[in-house]
């Protein structure tokens, strides 16, 4: 055989061998085409009406529209949003189960130590989908009109203010923990079971301040018992565009709000959550979408899956520090 024979043939067992491997080499690829086949799971680790949940519907359905299957919203709650990550982390990565993580999820490593999952181990980040301003307000007869003054009030009386939250160690709790460190003050925390009774007692002067979830806040703020001092995320609120943030207010580099991410089971086709990733970004960016979110209470934060990683294990390591100075535990 001549050497432009032999080369010939080898090419062309070369190509064939090529070929015949692709599918074992590339079977993420060939599920990728065919995706979706059917409905796709989103477990939502929280009862329905809040605002996790509300996200949820807010984005699986477009998506469900767009995918031409059925999306499902399938409620898994207790223990402050364990039992539904306990069972997405246990969840076929077949590119059909999906989680909606909160910062609860990035809380309670820190506060349980015997967690069955690890939020950063057994899923993958799939992207932001919505933050949950927290708002700063006062009791309308506190003397203070801006955080700068609350700092100096709490400084010159110390011992005689207290704020509430919805409970300890969620959200709006650990806001206050992380204003007492920032600020060098000391606010003593109150403890509800819920927004409402804590927005309550904040009305009736029970307590003076509060770090409420926006939809608790903004509703009161139009009677002038209470009055907003500021917002804890990094850019003013669109839901309260005339508030400053809490940074800007008096005390620069604060940041605190609650957040919800899509992630997925560990072992989900690369190819799958990119696809979803890119889905979800349309979805929240679609006007109508960005509207009906802001009025629930909700506003729209797409982004990569690489951001929404980097961003849940920066908010672990930075609460896990405000709960060891706190010395927060749960009963």
């Amino acid at each position: 055989m001549t050497d432009l024979l032999r080369r010939r043939a080898m090419a062309g067992l070369g190509a064939a061998c090529a070929a015949a491997a692709l599918p074992a080499l590339f079977p993420s690829l060939a599920r990728a085409a065919a995706w979706p086949a059917h409905a796709v799971n989103f477990i939502v680790p929280f009862p329905a009406g809040g605002p996790v949940d509300t996200t949820a519907r807010f984005t699986t359905q477009p998506l469900g529209q767009m995918w031409s299957v059925p999306t499902v919203v399938d409620n898994k709650s207790g223990a402050g949003g364990i039992v539904g990550a306990q069972f997405a982390a246990k969840s076929e990565p077949d590119g059909y189960n999906y989680f909606f993580a909160s910062i609860h999820h990035a809380v309670l490593p820190s506060l349980r130590g015997n967690l069955s999952y690890d939020i950063t181990r057994d899923f993958v980040p799939v992207g932001m989908a919505a933050v949950f301003p927290i708002v700063l307000v006062v009791n309308a007869t506190l003397p203070v009109n801006s955080v700068s003054e609350l700092i100096a009030y709490a400084k010159a009386n110390p011992g005689k203010l207290s704020f509430s939250s919805s409970g300890t160690g969620g959200g709006t709790h650990l806001a206050g923990e992380l204003f007492n460190a920032m600020a060098g003050v000391r606010i003593q925390h109150v403890p509800y079971r819920g927004s409402a009774p804590a927005m309550q007692d904040l009305l009736g002067g029970q307590v003076q301040v509060m770090f409420a979830d926006g939809p608790s806040a903004v509703p009161h703020l139009k009677g002038g018992k209470v009055r907003a001092l500021g917002v804890g995320n990094p850019t003013r609120s669109s839901m309260l565009p005339d508030v400053p943030t809490i940074a800007e207010s008096g005390l620069p580099g604060y940041e605190a709000y609650s957040w919800s991410g899509v992630m997925a089971p560990k072992g989900t086709p690369p190819e799958i959550v990119k696809r979803v990733n890119a889905d979800l970004v349309k979805v929240l960016s679609d006007q109508a979408t960005v509207q009906s979110m802001i009025a629930a209470g909700a506003e729209p934060k797409p982004g990569t899956p690489e951001q929404f990683g980097e961003f849940v294990r920066d908010e672990i390591a930075k609460w896990r520090d405000v709960i060891k100075t706190a010395n927060i535990k749960l009963d």
